[in-house]
C-alpha cells in the first residue's frame, strides 16, 4: 500500500534533529530581527500600550503623566516592549516551522485537521489580546483608580495615582498574555477530542467544576477587582460552551468517517463472495 505521508521516506533520527535545530534557529533569528525592529520603534509601541491609561488619566487632570524610580528602568522597560511586541510578532514564524517540521511525518488527512488549529491559535490570541486593550483594562483601570483616588480637602491628605512605567507594562502585558492564553481553550480541547482523550458529554457533564476553575483562574490572573475578574470568566466561559460544541462536531464526523469505513469494508467483503471459481 503506497505511504499517505507527504514525504513518502522515513529520515534518520539524526536528520530529524538536524532539521529540528534548523526550524528552531530560523525561528531565533526571525524573533531577534523582529526584536531589533521593534526596539527602532520602542518608544511608539510603548505609547500604544500606555493609550488606555493615558485616556482615563486626561479626563482626570491636565498634565497625565508616568514615573520611573531606576535609572535604567525606562531603559529595560523598553526592551520588554520590544521583546514582547516581537514575540506577538514571530508568533505565525514559529507555528509555520513547527508546521513544516511536523507535517511530512503525518498523513494527508491529519495534515487537513491540524492545519486549521495553526491558524485559529495565532488569532484567538490576537482576539484575547485585543479584547484585554480595547475593553478589559479601560473597565479595570477606570473602576480602580475611581475607587482609590482621594481628593484634597480639610484636614486629609489627597491619594493620587503616580503610576509606574515597568509596573504599568508588567502589568498590561501580563494581562494581553494571559487573555491571549485562555482563548486557546477551543483550539486545545478540540485537539483533546479529536485524539480521544476528551468528549462532549465528559465536558458537559464537568461544566461546573469548569466554570469554579475558571473563576479561580480569573482571580488569580487579573487585577483584585470585580470588573476585570468576571470580564476574563465569562469570554472562557463561553469559550468552553464553544469547546464542547466543536467536541461534539469532531465526533460526528468520526463516526460518519467510521461508518464509511465500514460501509466500504462490507462492499469489498460482498465482491469477494460473489466471484466463483472458474471451470478448469
Amino acid at each position: 500500500m503506497a505511504d499517505d505521508t507527504a514525504d513518502g521516506h522515513k529520515m534518520p533520527l539524526l536528520d530529524h534533529l538536524v532539521e529540528l535545530r534548523s526550524r528552531l534557529l530560523k525561528s531565533v533569528i526571525a524573533l531577534l530581527l523582529a526584536f531589533l525592529a521593534c526596539f527602532f520603534f520602542a518608544e511608539e509601541i510603548y505609547a500604544f500600550l500606555t493609550e488606555p491609561l493615558a485616556v482615563i488619566l486626561r479626563e482626570r487632570r491636565e498634565d497625565p503623566r508616568m514615573i520611573f524610580t531606576a535609572l535604567t528602568e525606562v531603559f529595560f522597560t523598553y526592551v520588554k516592549v520590544a521583546f514582547f511586541a516581537a514575540a506577538f510578532i514571530t508568533c505565525p514564524v514559529f507555528l509555520t516551522q513547527l508546521w513544516l517540521f511536523v507535517a511530512p511525518g503525518l498523513y494527508k488527512k491529519e495534515q487537513k485537521a491540524l492545519a486549521p488549529f495553526l491558524v485559529a491559535t495565532p488569532v484567538l490570541f490576537f482576539i484575547g489580546g485585543a479584547l484585554v486593550y480595547y475593553v478589559i483594562f479601560p473597565l479595570a483601570a477606570e473602576f480602580l483608580i475611581g475607587f482609590s483616588e482621594v481628593p484634597s480637602g480639610e484636614g486629609q491628605l489627597g491619594v493620587e495615582l503616580e503610576a509606574k512605567v515597568s509596573e504599568y507594562l508588567s502589568l498590561i502585558m501580563s494581562l494581553i498574555f494571559a487573555f491571549g492564553l485562555c482563548f486557546q481553550l477551543p483550539v486545545i480541547m478540540t485537539l483533546l477530542a479529536r485524539v480521544g482523550l476528551a468528549t462532549s458529554a465528559g465536558m458537559a457533564a464537568k461544566r461546573k467544576y469548569a466554570v469554579v476553575a475558571v473563576f479561580v483562574a480569573a482571580a488569580v490572573l487579573t487585577p483584585p477587582d470585580p470588573v476585570s475578574q468576571i470580564s476574563l470568566a465569562i469570554p472562557i466561559i463561553l469559550l468552553y460552551e464553544i469547546s464542547i460544541y466543536m467536541a461534539k462536531l469532531v465526533e460526528r464526523k468520526r463516526a460518519r468517517d467510521e461508518a464509511a469505513e465500514e460501509d466500504v469494508d462490507d462492499d469489498d467483503s460482498e465482491s469477494g463472495n460473489d466471484v466463483t471459481p472458474s471451470d478448469s
